[in-house]
Formats: C-alpha cells, structure tokens, sequence
C-alpha cells in the first residue's frame, strides 16, 4: 500500500472539521465587525494614521481593540461603575 498524504485528515473527524469551520468563521466575523467599527471611528475623527494602520495590520482584532478602548475610549462607561449619590449628604446653602 502506497503511503501518501492525500485523504488524510490527521485523525480529525467531520465533525471536528466542521466545527473548527464553524469557529473559524465566527471569528471572522467578529474581526470584520470590529475592523469596520474602528476604521469608521478613526475616518470620523479625521486619524489618517490610526485609519492606514488598522487597515493595513491584521491582527486578529487586537489592534482595533486597543484603538477603541484606549484611543477612542468607546467602552470606558462599562469599566467604570456610577458612584451613588447620597441626598443626605448636601451642603446647607448659606
């Protein structure tokens, strides 16, 4: 019998094929999602720079990452959590 690499799945069933198919396009998805979400945001704020660099670089989505929440500061809301407001403690006008 001839030992060739054609037909080999290197044990991988259908299903596992299909799966990680599966997951490789959901995180494509997201990545486009995200690079189009950062690039409108820097063409918005007129960031020739940030623009050339997030379309050029591909890097899995890290790099518009780091531009929104750093740059852009778009998810800056969720981190921080609202001080609560004490009535009680306001200052008698004079």
């Amino acid at each position: 019998m001839m030992n060739s690499w054609y037909g080999q799945n290197y044990g991988l069933g259908v299903g596992a094929i299909l799966g990680l198919g599966l997951i490789a396009a959901i995180i494509a998805i997201i990545v486009i999602v995200l690079k189009g979400y950062a690039l409108w945001h820097a063409a918005r704020r007129s960031e020739k720079w940030w623009f050339i660099a997030l379309l050029v670089i591909n890097t899995i989505g890290i790099l518009e990452l780091v531009y929104l929440f750093f740059v852009v500061g778009k998810w800056h809301s969720f981190a921080e959590a609202p001080k609560p407001t004490d009535s009680n403690n306001q200052t008698p006008k004079v």
